[in-house]
């Protein structure tokens, strides 16, 4: 089998490149009392959107920072008792996607909520100076700042959140609450059930956003990580703050954040993946200590995975029972 990176037994070992800060832990503590600290001001408005089975609805709460952030949120018209949820998120500067996508997981009787990234290609705004989007180039916005002041980490608070506020409605059943998602989707996923580890399934696929450093040794900081070259090149020629520059980046690495997963953990990964290399997603998934399994695509890279979708859906409809 040709291959793009490590052998599959060094992968499996692999404990990434990207440095730890040391504050890391203290790091996120403050940023999850931060988020707990924020007046949500939850709206639920009622979507154009109509269906017999699902209530659908505009779902607004307030992040981190003041921004307003946007969520589509269903549930099934019909419910005994609690129900499990659900929480999508969706691929580096897209949004979360038609209603109709959601309506297989509403209609097995779970509640869904899908979130717009702040900035990015839906609803939710990034309250960092402008109103409205910032498209691109997250994860190097606040890189030349404090790491609290990282659009990133809001954005990781964001999924937390928004996993909270579903927990804390009166119809679902708060230990029944799911994630999942593919490339950032992926690490929204990862990011949500680390800060929030209430979280008890999550299916990650191909996850974005892991050993920041090794995508740059593979000289693969193009396609989704160009920003990372793209700043070394605009603001730091001769790399004579590399080592900084990287550290920083640690604080947004989940490689660094995975290991707080308590949830069990169903993971894909294509392994002729050029946009989110392998060992970029093993250095973090070897680091979760909690149940977990992978799925291998020896010959795929960062597109659909053939029945990935459908083992996900009998991974999570476990729930329902």
């Amino acid at each position: 089998m040709p291959i793009i990176d490590m052998p599959l037994e060094e992968l499996k070992a692999f404990q990434g490149r990207n440095p730890c800060p040391e504050d890391m832990d203290r790091f996120w503590e403050d940023a999850i009392a931060e988020m707990k600290s924020v007046d949500a001001a939850v709206e639920l408005i009622p979507a154009r959107f109509t269906t017999p089975f699902a209530d659908c609805f505009d779902l607004w709460f307030t992040g981190v920072r003041g921004a307003r952030i946007h969520a589509k949120f269903l549930r099934p018209k019909s419910l005994n008792g609690k129900a499990p949820a659900i929480l999508q998120f969706h691929g580096y500067t897209g949004n979360c996607g038609d209603w109709v996508s959601k309506l297989s997981y509403v209609a097995a009787g779970f509640m869904v909520a899908a979130l717009d990234c702040r900035g990015q290609g839906g609803l939710s705004e990034d309250a960092g100076g402008v109103k409205g989007n910032t498209h691109n180039g997250h994860i190097i916005r606040g890189l030349d700042d404090k790491p609290e002041n990282m659009l990133m980490r809001q954005i990781y608070l964001d999924s937390a959140q928004l996993a909270g506020i579903v927990m804390g409605m009166e119809d679902v059943d708060e230990t029944r609450v799911a994630a999942m998602g593919g490339s950032q989707g992926g690490a929204l996923t990862i990011a949500c059930s680390s800060l929030e580890p209430r979280i008890c399934r999550l299916a990650p696929m191909f996850p974005f956003l892991c050993d920041y450093k090794r995508v740059w040794e593979m000289d693969l900081a193009k396609d989704a990580y160009q920003e990372i070259r793209t700043f070394f090149r605009m603001f730091d020629p001769r790399h004579e703050r590399e080592d900084a520059i990287f550290e920083q980046l640690g604080y947004i690495d989940l490689q660094h954040l995975s290991k707080r997963i308590r949830g069990e953990v169903l993971m894909a990964v294509g392994l002729m993946d050029t946009i989110c290399p392998p060992s970029s997603q093993f250095a973090m998934y070897n680091r979760i200590t909690a149940k977990k399994q992978i799925v291998l695509y020896p010959d795929y890279g960062h597109e659909g995975l053939p029945d990935f979708d459908d083992i996900t859906y009998g991974f999570m409809s476990e729930l329902l029972s």
